[in-house]
């Protein structure tokens, strides 16, 4: 017995192949090579977990083609030559500490805001400083446990002063 998914169609057995898929968007197009299953006999085709993550990141590049967004490469240029990690520039320029992994590997466009201060940054890598520099509301999963749990003997007040600590 095969595992092979059947041709709503025609019925045949189906197998594995890449064809070429155009998507269009709007007035733009893009067209790749999309892996899934196939039916010889018919037009019919079946995309399933990777071959969906696949037309879907295409999807993404479209949008930001059309949008004048980055696309995930000149993310990954811009975020490398600034020395940032992913995680670090998501905390930094923004988005959250998984963004970066995400604009890059296109499962999520950035925002306009995002994009934008890629741009700039790319031009003026000395403005990073300013962003480094603002204050980082975010608190890690550590720190937020430590601003919750009280040492003992403590009146469950804290001053601004024992925040900063």
């Amino acid at each position: 017995m095969t595992d092979n998914p059947v041709c709503p169609k025609t019925g045949a057995s189906m197998h594995r192949d890449v064809r070429p898929m155009t998507l269009i968007y709007k007035d733009e197009s893009i067209t790749f090579d999309q892996p899934g299953w196939y039916c010889d006999q018919s037009d019919e085709g079946i995309l399933v977990g990777k071959d969906l993550q696949i037309s879907d990141r295409m999807l993404n590049r479209l949008k930001a083609r059309y949008e004048g967004l980055l696309e995930p490469e000149e993310i990954r240029r811009i975020r490398k030559k600034l020395r940032l990690s992913q995680e670090v520039a998501g905390q930094v320029i923004g988005g959250g500490s998984r963004a970066f992994q995400m604009y890059e590997s296109g499962d999520r466009l950035p925002s306009r805001a995002i994009s934008s201060a890629l741009i700039l940054l790319d031009h003026d890598p000395g403005a990073l400083a300013m962003l480094k520099a603002r204050p980082n509301k975010a608190a890690t999963v550590s720190d937020r446990h430590t601003a919750h749990t009280q040492p003992r003997g403590h009146s469950g007040r804290y001053s601004p002063a024992d925040r900063l600590r």
